[in-house]
């Protein structure tokens, strides 16, 4: 370490004994460079604050009714495509700038330099839209333009970007509920010639195949079952209808002569007796009531009598249908019987229909199928493309409803905080620095060269540089004597350089103020010439 430290030294002392050169190159450098700076021409920054807000009043109203976007991510985007080439394009037709240049070449040039110069930041917090856009150019009115042209090109763009999106979205939508009304006319079609084509086949609302064999089936079951039921029925009848014969035939054989035969005359005439004895009590044998009644009488003992020799004609005969019908018992035995027989005769219809059916659709197993299951994939088929037809008309009325929600009023709406304006004062170049950094430039090239040229050619400053170049020790060191004049020399050399730094530093605050105060420098330069 104090080796490092001794070599530093050793350095430090050569720079110092060829301090001639930092006098040389400061006075050459820094002057020029202190006169480029001042002459830089001014520069007038313009810039503008807007907000964006996303906040629309129509939105709670719309929600879950129009298409809902990001608005902010939407914003962001049109942020980092402000600076985009044909926006810059757009901004020097607005400002003029492209009629300022001459060729190809310097037109790329002032798009290049428009696309860094053009600042667009986010200020304020992370949740809060709120923009600076900032130009710097050495014409105030010009960096003013170019702001307001930006400005107008970002809210432009974000406005319309949305319209546009809706459109094309609109645009899109027509074009695929097009394709898809072709396709469901298509479907349609191959749907009804296939229906026309097996209309006799195809399954009814019921069900299918199987569903129709099976109910089928059942059908023929139940119906043979309400036959053997009813041929029961009519076997039952029949046989009490045998029983009641016989017995009606014994009660007939007891039968003497006619006054023992019970005729449906009876009543009546038993009934006009009495009251012809009535009438005979109150008037004589000529009163017309009488006469009416005793003619009623005789009309219906020729009835009875014409009744009684039929059905003594007929069992003479050994005929006993007469006689069968005139037992209420039997009669409607005889009436139970012909119901059940029409019953039995329209049930054995039914059920030959019914196996009838059975039959052709159990020889139709291998053939309905898969009639069944292509109905099935054509159905599919068209179901999903009317849902998806369904589906785009009502996105269709979506869009249509969020565009003239747009129409009505933006989702995004923006307002200028600080709109843009000329600047009076310049806001650059930064000539204090400048300056300062010139001074430095300046006094490191002189460091350079002193330390380049003490390298070159070495002056020895230390007895411990003698021992390390020639090898032998130095026990001791002799100060050169007053008359010899060295000391003098060195201490003028001293002066000289104070004085030059000195002067260099006085030029520098001379170039500082004139850069503070350019107007009252100006002044009294101008008086004094």
């Amino acid at each position: 370490m104090q080796e490092l430290l001794e070599q530093v030294l050793d350095y430090l002392k050569g720079i110092w004994l060829k301090r001639r050169y930092i006098m040389v190159s400061t006075w050459l450098i820094c002057p020029l460079l202190w006169v480029l700076v001042v002459n830089l021409d001014d520069v007038y920054e313009s810039e503008a604050r807007v907000y964006a807000d996303t906040q629309s009043i129509l939105g709670p109203l719309l929600k879950g009714l129009t298409v809902e976007t990001n608005t902010n991510r939407q914003i962001e985007l049109m942020v980092r495509t402000l600076l985009s080439r044909p926006n810059i394009e757009r901004i020097t037709r607005m400002t003029d700038l492209d009629i300022q240049v001459a060729t190809p070449k310097e037109y790329e040039k002032l798009v290049e330099d428009l696309k860094e110069d053009i600042i667009i930041r986010k200020s304020g917090g992370r949740k809060d839209n709120i923009f600076t856009i900032s130009y710097q150019h050495k014409n105030p009115e010009m960096a003013k333009n170019v702001v307001q042209s930006a400005l107008t090109v970002f809210i432009e763009n974000t406005l319309g970007e949305n319209r546009s999106d809706t459109d094309t979205a609109g645009k899109f939508l027509d074009t695929q509920i097009k394709e898809y009304e072709n396709r469901l006319l298509s479907d349609e079609a191959k749907l009804t010639d296939f229906k026309q084509k097996y209309s006799n086949v195809l399954p009814n609302q019921t069900g299918g195949y199987y569903v129709k064999l099976g109910k089928a089936k059942e059908k023929l079951k139940d119906i043979e079952l309400t036959l053997s039921e009813t041929q029961s029925q009519l076997m039952n009848s029949k046989s009490q209808l045998g029983l009641s014969v016989s017995t009606d035939e014994n009660i007939q054989s007891s039968i003497q002569d006619s006054n023992t035969i019970v005729t449906s005359y009876d009543s009546r005439i038993t009934e006009l007796q009495t009251l012809l004895d009535s009438l005979l009590l109150k008037y004589t044998e000529k009163h017309p009531d009488v006469k009416e009644a005793q003619n009623r009488l005789d009309h219906l003992l020729l009835q009875k009598d014409k009744e009684i020799q039929e059905y003594l004609s007929v069992r003479k005969n050994g005929n006993s249908t007469i006689q069968i019908s005139q037992n209420p018992v039997i009669q409607e035995l005889q009436i139970q019987i012909n119901q059940l027989e029409s019953q039995v005769a329209s049930i054995i219809v039914r059920r030959d229909n019914y196996a009838k059916e059975v039959k052709e659709l159990e020889n139709k197993i291998h053939v309905l199928p898969e009639i069944e299951a292509e109905l099935t994939a054509l159905n599919r088929g068209y179901n999903i493309t009317k849902k998806k037809y369904e589906e785009l008309l009502g996105r269709k009325e979506t869009a249509q409803l969020a565009k003239q929600a747009d129409e009505t009023t933006n989702k995004i709406n923006f307002k200028i905080i600080d709109p843009p304006r000329a600047p009076s004062e310049p806001t650059g170049p930064k000539r204090i620095l400048f300056l300062i950094a010139s001074t430095i430039i300046g006094i490191g090239v002189g460091v350079g060269l002193s330390f380049l040229f003490s390298q070159i050619n070495p002056v020895v400053t230390s007895r411990n540089q003698v021992t390390k170049e020639t090898g032998i020790p130095v026990f001791g060191v002799v100060s050169a004597a007053e008359n010899l004049g060295l000391q003098k020399w060195h201490r003028k050399k001293t002066l000289v350089f104070v004085i030059s730094n000195t002067l260099l530093l006085l030029l520098l605050t001379f170039f500082i103020l004139y850069s503070i105060f350019p107007e009252q420098i100006k002044s009294p330069l101008r008086g004094m010439l």
